[in-house]
C-alpha cells in the first residue's frame, strides 16, 4: 500500500509540474508546422536565387560560380543555396551556376532563367537545380546499373560542363580575411585543378565579394517573418524579466540561462549561442559577486540572449532595474544611463550608409561619441544566417581603432545587422559609480538603403517587480 501511495504520489507530483504528463497538451507553434515553415524557406530560397545572385555574379564580374564540398565539409555558403530539407552536401556535391545572357551578351528579362544552376552529385532541390547524379561511363563501370558520381568522376563531368559553356571568369570560394568566402578546401582545390588543367585554372578568381553579398542579401519576405521573430523576443525577454522568474534572495543568474534556453527549446526553436546573464550592484565590484551571483533588489541586470528559427538568427541585449521596496521605477541615474546608450545607436543610424565599409563607420561614430562627452565603444555586427553574419564588421570591442580586412568590406542593401555596443555613465544614485549599459539590436538596412529597426529598441528599463 505505501509502495503504491507513493507511485501515485510521485505521478500527481509530476502533473502538477509538467501538466502534458497528466494530460495531452498541444505545443505552441508561433511559426507553425516544420512543414509550413519549409515551404516558407523554399519561397525564399527560389526567390534569392532567381532576383538576387545574377545581379551579384555581374557586379563581381563573374560569370561562371564553382562551388565544390563534401558531406560534413560544406562551403559556408551552402545553407544559402539549399532546400530547408537538405543538411548536408552529398559524398561530393559541385554546385554550378552560369550566366548565359553575360556570356553570350544578351539582355536579361529578370525572371532568373539567365544563370543556370547545376548540382553536380547533388539533388535538384525542389526543381530548382538541374540535377546530375549520374553519367554513362559511371553506370558502365557498375554493370549498367544508375550510380552516383564518385570521386574524379565529378571532376571529368565538372570539366565538361565547363567545355561546353566556355566561361571567361571563373569564381572560386578562397579568401584570407573572410571565413564565408573561405569554404574551398585545399583537398577539392587539388583535386579539381588536376582535372581541369591549366586552361581551364588559368581563369579562377577569388569570388570574395559575391558569396559573402548573397548569403548577407534578405528579401523583403524574410523581414516580415523576421519581425514576428523580434517579437517573440520581446515577449520572452519580458517574461525573464518579471515575477514570473525572479524572486529577489533566490534565483540565481544561471537560472534565467536555462529558462531561456528551455523556453526555446519548448517552442521548438533553437539558439546559436549560449545565453548569458549578468548583475551590476551598488557598491559591490564584479569579482565580488561572483559568477552566478544570487539576484537581489537593487540589481541592474543585463541578458544577451538569440534564437534561431527558419535559419535566421537574433541577436538582443537588454537591461533590467530590480525595484527596492517602495520603488516603482529606475532612478533617474539609471535612466540617463540609458538614454545615453541609446544616443550611440542613434549616432550609429545617422553613420551607416550603403557604400561606407565598416572601419569608416566606426570612425565616424567614435568621433561623434567623444564629441558628445559619451563613453562607449561600438561593436556591430551583420546578422541573418549566421549570428555573427556576413558582411563589414563595425568595431570589435577590443579593436576600436579599426578592423584590417574585416571592417574594409561595404555596406550593402538589404543586410540586416545587430547594433551592439555600450555606454557606462557614472550614477549619482549609486554614489557614481560607473554602470555600464550594453545594447544589442537588430536593424533592417532595406533595398533603397533605409534604415529601421527590425521592430523596435529599448527605451525604457525593463522592471522587476515583487
Amino acid at each position: 500500500m505505501r509502495t503504491r501511495t507513493r507511485i501515485l504520489l510521485g505521478f500527481l507530483t509530476l502533473t502538477v509540474l509538467w501538466p502534458s504528463a497528466g494530460r495531452s497538451q498541444a505545443p505552441r507553434r508561433p511559426f507553425g508546422t516544420l512543414r509550413e515553415q519549409a515551404e516558407l524557406q523554399q519561397s525564399w530560397l527560389e526567390k534569392r536565387l532567381r532576383t538576387i545572385l545574377p545581379g551579384l555574379m555581374r557586379k563581381h564580374g563573374i560569370d561562371m560560380w564553382v562551388i565544390p564540398m563534401r558531406e560534413y565539409n560544406e562551403d559556408p555558403v551552402f545553407t544559402s543555396l539549399v532546400s530547408p530539407t537538405t543538411f548536408a552536401a552529398r559524398r561530393r556535391t559541385v554546385y554550378v551556376f552560369f550566366d548565359k545572357c553575360a556570356a553570350g551578351g544578351r539582355t536579361d528579362p529578370g525572371d532568373g532563367s539567365c544563370v543556370e544552376r547545376i548540382a553536380l552529385g547533388g539533388t535538384s532541390q525542389g526543381g530548382l537545380y538541374e540535377a546530375v547524379r549520374s553519367t554513362r561511363a559511371v553506370e558502365a563501370a557498375v554493370g549498367g546499373r544508375q550510380a552516383e558520381l564518385w570521386g574524379d568522376a565529378q571532376w571529368q563531368v565538372l570539366k565538361d560542363v565547363i567545355e561546353q559553356r566556355k566561361p571567361q571568369v571563373i569564381g572560386i570560394n578562397v579568401s584570407r580575411v573572410f571565413a564565408f568566402t573561405d569554404g574551398l578546401t585545399a583537398g577539392e582545390l587539388e583535386g579539381m585543378s588536376e582535372a581541369l588543367g591549366p586552361a581551364w585554372t588559368a581563369k579562377f578568381k577569388r569570388a570574395e565579394g559575391l558569396p559573402l553579398e548573397f548569403i548577407a542579401s534578405r528579401l523583403p519576405e524574410e523581414e516580415e517573418f523576421y519581425r514576428r521573430l523580434q517579437s517573440l523576443v520581446w515577449e520572452l525577454i519580458g517574461r525573464m524579466y518579471s515575477s514570473e522568474v525572479i524572486t529577489p534572495g533566490v534565483t540565481r543568474t544561471s537560472d534565467l540561462v536555462w529558462w531561456w534556453r528551455q523556453q526555446v527549446n519548448d517552442l521548438g526553436l533553437g539558439t546559436w549561442f549560449q545565453p548569458s546573464v549578468d548583475v551590476q550592484r551598488q557598491g559591490v565590484s564584479a569579482e565580488q559577486l561572483g559568477a552566478d551571483p544570487i539576484i537581489q533588489k537593487g540589481d541592474v541586470l543585463h541578458c544577451d540572449v538569440g534564437i534561431t528559427a527558419l535559419r535566421l538568427n537574433t541577436d538582443t541585449q537588454h537591461m533590467a532595474y530590480v525595484l527596492r521596496d517602495g520603488e516603482t521605477d529606475a532612478p533617474p541615474g539609471l535612466k540617463l544611463a540609458l538614454r545615453n546608450a541609446n544616443r550611440l545607436q542613434d549616432l550609429l543610424f545617422e553613420e551607416t550608409r550603403v557604400g561606407r565599409t565598416g572601419n569608416e563607420i566606426l570612425a565616424a561614430v567614435l568621433a561623434r561619441m567623444k564629441a558628445e562627452g559619451l563613453n562607449g565603444t561600438m561593436y556591430s555586427h551583420p546578422i541573418g544566417m549566421h549570428g555573427h553574419g556576413a558582411g563589414p564588421l563595425i568595431g570589435l570591442w577590443d579593436y576600436q581603432e579599426g578592423v584590417p580586412g574585416r571592417g574594409d568590406a561595404k555596406v550593402i542593401p538589404g543586410m540586416w545587422y545587430s547594433s551592439e555596443l555600450q555606454v557606462t555613465t557614472p550614477v549619482p544614485e549609486w554614489n557614481n559609480q560607473p554602470v555600464r549599459v550594453a545594447q544589442e539590436e537588430d536593424f533592417i538596412i532595406d533595398a533603397r538603403g533605409q534604415l529601421r529597426w527590425a521592430i523596435r529598441r529599448q527605451a525604457a528599463w525593463h522592471l522587476v517587480m515583487q
